[in-house]
């Protein structure tokens, strides 16, 4: 599959200097948190331990470019089954965009895929650069924020999560997600900072959130639930946890009506969108479980 054109400049150079190459390896967990730097300095507005959870979920999947032994791009691969992964993360330090290093830091990392589909989210600006690599769109993803207003009151159904809940919750999580991730839900839930609620009918799993705090705010995801009464439990419960005058973000699949409902409902407001986009068929999730992706960089 061809890569995507460079650092989003339909003029960029194709080249990087001789004598200075580009150098791309895999990235530790150290390395990576210059990355989510970067990522906050575009406004990415990323959680601000995501990298902890993120970087286990597949060590190999995270790529650096280096010049003269400084980070200069990055990428991410990240491999969730024999059939799935998700691309994120793609990009390049201000100061040495329009070179060709974003173009070489695909090239190096794509081929960690494999033949698995691949899934992304997309700055709108980018999709036909995507679409040339072989990216389909499939919908929307729109970005809601603002401080929580109108909640009901506390739902005895919504409980938090504990050990005991895991194995449930990994096995539900699977339902709405294109692959199994036990031990990310289980590092996402219980992370410091991060607070999980399940909702629980008859003794079930019907839904679990989770609502972290980020450079700015606190975003919520995953929100994933059987039905909006449940959505709407886990959103108050989660919310009911933070400054009220916080602002708090979720990024929903815009095909989802109630969840856009429930955000509106609920005082948020639309402040920026992504197009999801794949390379092939996507292994098959209870899409309408979805009221807030669990995170744009790894999905």
């Amino acid at each position: 599959m061809p890569p995507p054109s460079d650092d989003a400049r339909p003029d960029a150079p194709r080249h990087t200097s001789a004598a200075d190459p580009l150098i791309v390896t895999t990235a530790s967990a150290q390395d990576w948190h210059q990355v989510a730097r970067w990522a906050a300095d575009e406004e990415w507005n990323p959680g601000r331990g995501d990298t902890d959870c993120f970087h286990p979920t597949d060590p190999a999947g995270f790529f650096l470019g280096r010049r003269a032994g400084q980070p200069v791009s990055a990428v991410s691969v990240v491999n969730y089954s024999d059939a799935y992964a998700f691309l994120g993360y793609y990009l390049v330090h201000p100061d040495h965009r329009g070179q060709g290093l974003g173009l070489a830091t695909w090239r190096a990392a794509f081929p960690h895929a494999g033949v698995r589909t691949v899934g992304l989210d997309a700055v709108p600006a980018q999709q036909a650069t995507y679409r040339r690599a072989g990216f389909t769109p499939a919908h929307d993803t729109v970005r809601y924020g603002g401080r929580p207003t109108g909640g009901d009151t506390p739902r005895p159904e919504v409980v938090p999560v504990t050990g005991t809940h895991l194995d449930a919750l990994a096995a539900y999580d699977r339902l709405c997600f294109p692959a199994g991730r036990r031990a990310f839900v289980t590092r996402w839930v219980t992370a410091p900072g991060h607070t999980a609620r399940v909702y629980l009918r008859d003794g079930a799993i019907a839904g679990y959130g989770v609502i972290r705090p980020a450079r700015t705010g606190h975003r919520i995801g995953p929100l994933f639930a059987d039905g909006p009464q449940a959505a709407e439990g886990l959103f108050d419960a989660l919310t009911a946890c933070v400054d009220p005058d916080d602002e708090v973000f979720l990024d929903i699949p815009e095909p989802r009506r109630a969840a856009v409902s429930l955000a509106a409902s609920r005082g948020l407001t639309p402040r920026s969108h992504t197009v999801r986009m794949y390379t092939g068929p996507v292994p098959p999730a209870a899409d309408e479980h979805t009221f807030a992706v669990t995170s744009l960089e790894l999905g």
